[in-house]
């Protein structure tokens, strides 16, 4: 196993602990947030009454598979009691919260997320583990290309940024092509944004501007809000385009960013242990996986955060433990990173079906565009998918070779037929932050 200097790790103390003190600081830390929540939230007291649990019956590790889930549902009904906007979920008086987002809404209402200052001091130095663990230093200019809105995306990047003594240029207000012209002007080094968006650039920067990508000098990009970065074939079109380093990293609004791949590049994602408690259970029955390579949903303790504690919140990812990194972290690595979403994992025609596998085949064509959109509907008692894609223009391969390549790769990897529709190139939709390219119309 290769083992990095110290300067490799943001945190060396914490991201080099043993397996066992790693352990034991996290049920600490486990049990102190849980009797925090108890005490301080009526969501939480509510919850765990009803499943007739009290914080003093966590005795040992096993245990904390008796605390009860939290959905992302259990938030909005606290939400919708008084006192507004926080309702029952807060654990701290309202004037100790300087700091509010929300979640995006894409799966229903949002829902308000409230920070204490010192849970946004937590917020940036989580980020700083992701930051450093990808080779960001003092020395980069970091250019984040997103609208500085309501929802968290790179707000809390960005202060992790000046904390490592980054250098960040802010691009909200700028459309795509002042963007790019921004960061050929000023040397940036560094971007962060969705892997939709950084494609997107790319293809705008090639047919707008002219320019290559990979002129504009940027050597390593952090990606969030979508699995790309952790689809190979994703990850490559990236690569090749921008001729950078790209990184994943995974978070949520409720949660934090407790997930980021190291430049090592495992294949895969280190989960924050530090931070973050983050279990893989049994998607039918809950129970606790802890061998590797057995698909499981992702359920994560945020540790240290107390204005609105995270507390074995079902995340609805679904991964698979992996082999140590050879980083010398003894943070454990999810396998291939997030493969997709329960709520979007689902049988067609009997098959099980995950739309972040039809991503891995449409982006190793190099001949089909970036985007792509998915519709899984009806015909009569039968399930139709749609696969609606775009050809690279002047590629001069055949659209019937294309669509046969296709057809084979997709059978291979999902074990399904799919109705196929090629559109002008430039006319699907095209996203800033999380692309919205899966519909499943039977629902």
């Amino acid at each position: 196993m290769l083992v990095r200097g110290v300067d490799a790790y943001w945190n060396p103390v914490l991201e080099t602990l043993s397996r066992d003190k790693l352990r034991a600081l996290q049920f600490k830390k486990f049990k102190r947030i849980v009797k925090w929540g108890y005490e301080n939230s009526r969501l939480y007291r509510r919850l765990y009454d009803e499943a007739g649990f009290k914080p003093e019956d966590l005795k040992s590790w096993e245990d904390i598979s008796r605390v009860p889930t939290l959905q992302k549902e259990d938030y909005r009904t606290a939400q919708a009691k008084d006192p507004w906007p926080y309702g029952d979920s807060l654990c701290v008086p309202l004037e100790k919260v300087t700091e509010y987002h929300q979640t995006s809404g894409t799966t229903g209402q949002p829902v308000y997320q409230p920070d204490t200052w010192q849970d946004w001091e937590w917020w940036s130095e989580s980020w700083s583990y992701i930051l450093w663990s990808q080779g960001f230093r003092n020395t980069d200019r970091v250019f984040i290309p997103f609208g500085y809105n309501v929802f968290v995306a790179y707000w809390a990047g960005h202060y992790a940024c000046e904390k490592l003594g980054c250098e960040v240029v802010p691009g909200g207000i700028l459309n795509t092509e002042e963007r790019l012209l921004k960061i050929n002007e000023l040397k940036a080094t560094a971007l962060m944004a969705t892997p939709t968006y950084v494609l997107s650039m790319a293809e705008a920067c090639r047919n707008k501007l002219h320019m290559e990508p990979a002129d504009l000098g940027i050597r390593r990009i952090l990606c969030a809000g979508e699995p790309g970065a952790s689809v190979p074939a994703t990850k490559k079109r990236m690569e090749e385009a921008w001729g950078a380093k790209v990184h994943d990293h995974v978070g949520a609004t409720e949660i934090g960013g407790w997930a980021y791949e190291c430049t090592s590049q495992p294949g895969g994602i280190h989960a924050n242990e530090a931070f973050f408690l983050v279990e893989l259970v049994d998607i039918e029955s809950g129970e606790p996986i802890e061998e590797p390579n057995r698909p499981g949903k992702i359920v994560i303790t945020a540790l240290d955060r107390e204005a609105q504690p995270c507390i074995r919140f079902d995340s609805k990812d679904v991964s698979m433990w992996g082999e140590r990194c050879e980083c010398g972290r003894t943070f454990r690595v999810l396998k291939g990173g997030i493969h997709g979403r329960v709520d979007h994992i689902t049988k067609v025609k009997g098959v099980l079906f995950s739309p972040v596998s039809v991503e891995e085949v449409v982006r190793a064509i190099p001949e089909l565009g970036d985007e792509y959109e998915l519709i899984v509907g009806k015909k009569g008692d039968t399930d139709v998918i749609t696969l609606k894609i775009e050809m690279m223009p002047g590629t001069g391969a055949s659209q019937e070779a294309v669509q046969q390549e296709l057809v084979r790769q997709l059978r291979l990897k999902t074990n399904l037929a799919y109705n196929i529709e090629f559109h002008e190139f430039g006319t699907l939709p095209r996203y800033e932050i999380k692309a919205k390219r899966f519909k499943d119309l039977r629902k």
